[in-house]
């Protein structure tokens, strides 16, 4: 996200308003920021000071922890921070939260930059001529946050615990008792501090110890009983490698990024609300010390996305990956970003998505329509169509040699787009024989069928009208070939086409130059609107038929489809060439969306 000018007014009013949004503006009109300074990188209150006033309005930042892929509660907190910054003369930041070395992998840093992009964000900053790039990793800071640790220890702040975890979480008491002050509460700072260097010197084993912070052990919010701030963890990090043997704690660290960041807004779901009243403990100590700038950055938390029929649980996604239950991270099944991609969604479709379902305090549930109906938006206005036959069956106009002369072939066209002229018009052939859906014929039809059954007209779409004579059936009764006769003087757009009425028109795909291709029909991948929700097991749930793979036709147009293409399959959906599949000598399509919700009621 290239941010605007310092000067360029804000085009916040063209968006609806939320509380975060009504909370910026307060914010910007009382000047609450205008007095920081910015020292061309994050760092420390003498850094920053040595700078000049910050140019940007306000700076946010996405946070992810790269343990894994982004999915589509995460693609909500993008759109949010990027977009906020975007909409108010600011910078969003992107920073990998990376403390803690035995679950992140460069693999999830790489898959997190590139979804980024390919939502539609960057990073970088352009104030007054001067452009930056505002990429960062928690693991940059380790020397501050150690620096802060000893701080915390010599004020008498931060002590060092040998507890055994299990009597530090029966002394931490609950919600109807107050906690126990530890044993090793009392040490002197010095005691501490020589305790915490022989930790960061690994003199200790894992889990011998631990730095807490020294708050108030009977506070009603636990979060304040003395919450541990650094553990020992002999672990290679994928970033600073064997530097370190301890790390921080996410709670610790987080608040101090971003206040090293400038960050003016820190945006958290709402489980963060707890932890609140440290976050801001915290910096209000480093303030005192001189350590970090004031006004610290304040945290804001907003609900977090409940999508019916997903799972969003890293631990569960990863489960439906590892168990096989899905092909892959990126399975058109799965809600991770990269799924959804592959699906056939676009970053206009998740920016419309992210826009529709608004910025709340209060946890609600977001059916899953909802973000399909901005997919078939989206791909409405700009797909183009083109003809799809997924369940054949061979038409066999009898009387075509008779009509149009044997082996003779008919040339058809049609918009590329009906409502965008300018992208032109395909071409393809018709002549005896030609592909049709097998629902498109009945031998006895019900009540209001339209399309082909004996002695019914219908018209081939861009083609001519037929009348169906009957069909050949094997010794089991299943319909081999569908026949019917070719009505003269019928085509579509030639004087007089329109003479013979008819009330059904199919598509179709002529034997001559139809091409096979492979078509995945993908559904919702769980039965159960909210698969985890009460503790349930969510595998129980899974659909069964959340994939088909089936063997069609498609128009000679699609013989140039490239991976990543999308296109409506006229009466069927819509339908993305397969970003990993899909080559010129092997078309492999994947429905993304329906033309209209199959699972409404």
């Amino acid at each position: 996200m290239s941010s605007p000018d310092a000067n360029t007014p804000a085009t916040a009013s063209a968006k609806p308003s939320n509380f975060l949004r009504q909370i910026i503006e307060h914010d910007l009109a009382e000047g609450t920021y205008t007095a920081r300074r910015w020292g061309g990188s994050p760092g420390d209150a003498a850094h920053h000071a040595a700078g000049a006033s910050d140019p940007a309005k306000i700076r946010t930042r996405f946070p992810p922890e790269p343990n894994g892929y982004l999915h589509i509660g995460h693609a909500k907190s993008i759109c949010l921070n990027f977009g906020l910054a975007r909409d108010y003369g600011g910078v969003c930041h992107l920073r990998f939260d990376d403390t803690n070395p035995e679950k992140e992998d460069q693999e999830y840093v790489n898959a997190i930059i590139d979804t980024v992009h390919w939502l539609g964000f960057d990073w970088k900053a352009s104030f007054n001529g001067v452009s930056s790039t505002c990429l960062y990793q928690a693991s940059d800071y380790f020397d501050f946050m150690y620096r802060a640790a000893e701080y915390l220890i010599q004020a008498g702040h931060a002590y060092v615990d040998e507890q055994s975890a299990e009597a530090m979480r029966i002394n931490r008491g609950d919600f109807g008792a107050p906690g126990v002050d530890s044993p090793f509460r009392s040490r002197t700072p010095a005691e501490n501090l020589a305790r915490f260097r022989e930790m960061r010197d690994g003199r200790h084993e894992d889990g011998a110890m631990v730095l807490r912070a020294k708050i108030d052990m009977a506070s009603p919010n636990i979060n304040l009983r003395d919450p541990a701030i650094y553990r020992i963890r002999r672990a290679t990090h994928h970033n600073t490698g064997d530097k370190w043997c301890i790390y921080p704690m996410y709670t610790f660290a987080h608040p101090i990024e971003d206040a090293l960041e400038n960050i003016t807004h820190s945006l958290c779901t709402l489980e963060f609300e707890d932890q609140r009243p440290f976050y801001d403990w915290l910096l209000d100590r480093l303030c005192e010390g001189g350590l970090l700038q004031a006004p610290h950055p304040h945290q804001y938390e907003f609900a977090r996305l409940n999508l019916t029929y997903v799972v969003t649980s890293k631990r569960k996604l990863a489960a439906l990956v590892y168990d096989h239950k899905v092909n892959g991270w990126d399975d058109p099944r799965m809600p991770t970003i990269v799924g959804l991609r592959r699906r056939g969604y676009t970053p206009e479709a998740i920016q419309l998505f992210a826009e529709r379902i608004g910025v709340t305090k209060s946890d609600s549930w977001i059916d899953y329509s909802t973000l399909e109906g901005c997919l078939r938006e989206t791909l409405d206005v700009s797909a183009p169509r083109a003809m799809a036959v997924l369940d054949p069956v061979k038409l066999v106009l009898t009387n075509w040699d008779a009509v149009m002369g044997a082996g003779a072939l008919d040339e058809c066209s049609a918009p590329v787009h009906p409502h965008l002229p300018a992208l032109g018009r395909r071409s393809f052939k018709i002549g005896k024989e030609v592909w049709i859906d097998r629902s498109d014929f009945e031998e006895t039809p019900p009540k209001g069928f339209f399309r082909l059954f004996p002695g019914n007209k219908v018209r081939l779409k861009y083609g001519h009208v037929i009348e169906c004579t009957g069909c050949v059936k094997d010794a089991a009764g299943k319909v081999l070939e569908v026949h019917a006769t070719l009505v003269p003087d019928t085509k579509s757009g030639t004087p007089g086409s329109d003479t013979v009425k008819v009330k059904g028109v199919i598509t179709w795909v002529a034997v001559a130059d139809g091409i096979p291709a492979e078509v995945r029909l993908y559904d919702r991948l769980f039965l159960d609107a909210q698969p985890d929700a009460g503790g349930k097991e969510f595998l129980a749930s899974l659909n069964p038929n959340s994939l088909k793979v089936i063997q069609a036709v498609v128009e000679p147009s699609l013989a140039s489809a490239k991976a990543d293409d999308k296109f409506q399959f006229e009466r069927h959906g819509y339908f993305v060439a397969d970003r990993v599949d899909h080559t010129g000598g092997k078309p492999v399509f994947n429905l993304a969306v329906g033309l209209k919700d199959s699972w409404g009621k």
